[in-house]
């Protein structure tokens, strides 16, 4: 080989080390994102890579022409070929299903989204357990404020001075489930407005819906103070159960989904306020599509279950596995997806 071929060689080979090297962070991070994103793991990606992406994309396609009218190494042509058709696909390539994301939402990306909203969880529940005892206090001092704690419809024979047998009757059975279906769409359209209303109030920095935490609870409590009096707190336990333990702690994610949004933008942290709120929004509205379906079948339930099943031990039953259940799916179900992720 004669020296000028060897320079010649040589030349093209330093070329496309500096071409490389000039533009191969990009190029790596644009992989990266990519890599995320065919295998699901799109919570892993910060909203600045998102932005990122489509300017990456096109970085690394003007690259791969620069590359090709160059004569630059096959290999470097061959790997920047490969990026950029994978690249396209999650820019510009069909987006998934209904069938397909359903079964990423149920198949761990609720629950998933829940956990990553604990702290707000926690917070919430403690507000409704404060508004529970607050109800019973504000009654048991003076039974006036049952009349303003509890909803008209609800004071029927239930009120105060009410026998333990009308009280008792109250938390009895349908015999058949003739015209119950209304009943169930009636009381999903009661919870739904109280939890999405509970979430929508969170801009607010979440002060709204802690005191709608607390007005609903409060009812709750006002509610077992009148069944206590009478000795029918496990009996009322009971009835709430079948249904409550679905409709409470749907209502108990809608309140915690409301207080992660308005406590993102009280405190964003070390990202910028608009950043800090969009991704602490879209967290919030996958548990919000979680309560919506924990509420149908809350409504089922309570129309349906609590109606028909009219033995306390059985109505136990059914509200203690449905809170296992909830409590399972939500902090047990799809974390070994979530490390696999880490």
């Amino acid at each position: 080989m004669s020296d000028l071929a060897a320079d010649a060689i040589e030349a093209a080979i330093l070329r496309s080390d500096r071409f490389r090297l000039g533009r191969e962070d990009d190029w790596r991070r644009l992989e990266q994102i990519v890599r995320r994103m065919e295998t699901g793991r799109l919570r892993k990606l910060s909203d600045e890579d998102v932005l990122a992406l489509p300017a990456l994309y096109r970085t690394a396609a003007s690259s791969l022409a620069v590359a090709r009218e160059t004569s630059l190494d096959a290999a470097t042509i061959a790997w920047l070929e490969s990026l950029v058709r994978r690249a396209w696909f999650q820019v510009y390539g069909p987006r998934q299903g209904f069938a397909r994301w359903l079964a990423g939402f149920l198949g761990g990306g609720l629950s998933r989204a829940v956990r990553a909203i604990w702290p707000d969880i926690l917070i919430a529940l403690a507000v409704m357990i404060a508004g529970a005892v607050a109800g019973w206090l504000l009654v048991a001092q003076d039974q006036e404020w049952y009349w303003s704690l509890v909803p008209s419809q609800f004071t029927d024979t239930r009120v105060p001075g009410a026998s333990r047998e009308v009280l008792l009757q109250a938390l009895g059975t349908e015999s058949s489930a003739a015209g119950l279906s209304g009943f169930a769409a009636y009381l999903f359209q009661n919870n739904a407005s109280v939890s999405i209303l509970a979430f929508a109030l969170g801009f607010a920095f979440g002060i709204p819906t802690l005191l709608i935490l607390l007005k609903e609870m409060a009812t709750l409590g006002a509610m077992l103070w009148l069944f206590a009096g009478q000795g029918l707190t496990l009996e009322f336990a009971a009835w709430l159960s079948v249904h409550g333990s679905t409709e409470l702690f749907a209502i108990l994610l809608a309140g915690a989904a409301g207080i992660h949004v308005g406590r993102s933008m009280a405190f964003p942290g070390k990202r910028a306020l608009l950043p800090a709120t969009a991704a602490a929004g879209r967290r919030a509205a996958t548990v919000m599509a979680g309560v919506v379906l924990m509420l149908v079948v809350a409504a089922v339930l309570e129309a349906f279950a609590r109606e028909l099943v009219g033995q306390t031990w059985d109505r136990l039953l059914i509200g203690g596995a449905m809170l296992l259940f909830w409590l399972a799916y939500f902090f047990a179900f799809g974390r070994s997806a979530s490390a696999a992720d880490a």
